[in-house]
Parts: C-alpha cells; sequence; structure tokens
C-alpha cells in the first residue's frame, strides 16, 4: 500500500473512532464536560473602546448529547494599558480600568463541524464543533454590561477544535469565542482564543 493510501486509510479509521465515542456517550445519555481557560488580547481599535483589552479566565461547556444541546459559561477579567505622553499604548502601565465578565450561553443546538470557525496558522486545527446564538448573561462587574442590550442581544460563537487522529494528537484542545451584536464595541469582532483542559468522560474512553 502507497503511503499516501496508508495515511488515508489511517485518518478515516481516526475519523470513525471518534464518530463511535461520540455514539456511545449519546447511548450512555450522560453530560460530557469540557473546560479550559481563555487568555487573549483584543487589538487597538477605533471601534473598540479602552483598545487594546488584555483578557484572561476560564470556561466550561456541559454536552448534553441526547437533546444535541449545549450550556456554555465563562467568567472573564479584562484590563487596559495607559498612554504614553504621544498617546500610544504604554505596555509599561497596565492594569487599567480592570473589571470582570460573566457570560453564558444555554442550550443551544451543537453543530458537529467547524464551518465559519476561526482559522489557525499551521498547525491548523483539523476537526471540531460548535454552538451559536444569542448569549443568555453578559455581565460586567455582575450588573449587565453597560454596551449590552436589556435583554441581552449579543451573540456569540463557541468553537471547540484540535486534531483528527486519536493516536498522536488531542481531537479537542482549542476553544474561541467570537463576538456579535453590541459586545463587539468592547470585546472586538475577532476571536478570542483559550485551551480544552482533558474533557472528563473522554479522558476514559478515548
Amino acid at each position: 500500500m502507497k503511503s499516501k493510501d496508508l495515511a488515508s486509510a489511517v485518518r478515516s479509521l481516526s475519523l470513525l473512532l471518534l464518530c463511535s465515542a461520540t455514539c456511545a456517550l449519546a447511548q450512555d445519555r450522560k453530560p460530557v464536560h469540557f473546560s479550559g481557560l481563555i487568555n487573549d488580547y483584543s487589538p487597538l481599535s477605533a471601534t473598540v473602546k479602552g483598545s487594546p483589552w488584555e483578557m484572561h479566565g476560564q470556561w466550561s461547556m456541559d454536552l448534553h448529547l441526547e437533546s444535541g444541546t449545549a450550556d456554555f459559561s465563562a467568567d472573564m477579567t479584562m484590563s487596559g494599558y495607559g498612554k504614553t505622553a504621544t498617546g500610544a499604548v504604554d505596555p509599561t502601565q497596565p492594569l487599567v480600568n480592570p473589571h470582570t465578565h460573566h457570560i453564558r450561553l444555554t442550550n443551544r443546538r451543537i453543530t458537529w463541524n467547524m464551518t465559519g470557525c476561526p482559522g489557525y496558522l499551521p498547525p491548523a486545527t483539523l476537526a471540531g464543533f460548535q454552538i451559536n446564538g444569542t448569549v443568555s448573561l453578559l455581565t460586567g462587574n455582575g450588573s449587565i454590561a453597560p454596551f449590552e442590550t436589556d435583554p441581552p442581544s449579543s451573540t456569540l460563537q463557541v468553537c471547540v477544535t484540535g486534531g483528527d487522529d486519536i493516536r498522536y494528537s488531542l481531537p479537542n484542545s482549542n476553544v474561541t469565542l467570537v463576538f456579535g451584536g453590541p459586545a463587539t464595541t468592547h470585546f472586538g469582532s475577532q476571536a478570542i482564543h483559550g485551551v480544552v483542559r482533558k474533557p472528563e468522560p473522554f479522558a476514559e474512553r478515548w
């Protein structure tokens, strides 16, 4: 068998095993729990007040495979930077306007592909899933965020992606958050990046 054919066969087998594991979990009817960290920066932008922002936080997601839905939550700290005498961003003056955000996206349908998810420079992520919808909660220091409507109208796309070979890679390793609507005036419209910790049920089966 040619090396190219062998690689194709191995990839097909890996994807089959991934699907089989997902089906087995669905039959168990137990939520699959994911969690991880968020660490990123928003770019300097005239449309994002106070930017650039530094963002750190933690997130979690429960996949209800029986119903095909998921619940996502994130808790973040954000802070900006001071300016030089010429008005440029000064990285020696961090922790300007520190504040917190709590974000919830509940009972959203799981889409089992990466269509429309942010891409990565090499090495690229090769497989994943996503949820999308209007946030159910978006706070600023505990109250509804000043840029948000009441009730919330900002949208959020959450993509969990990773490798597609279960032998030498992780199927779920990266997470991205992309906001739409009023939230873009604070977080920006770019992808916010984070990492996935090992999901609880997948650790035993994968």
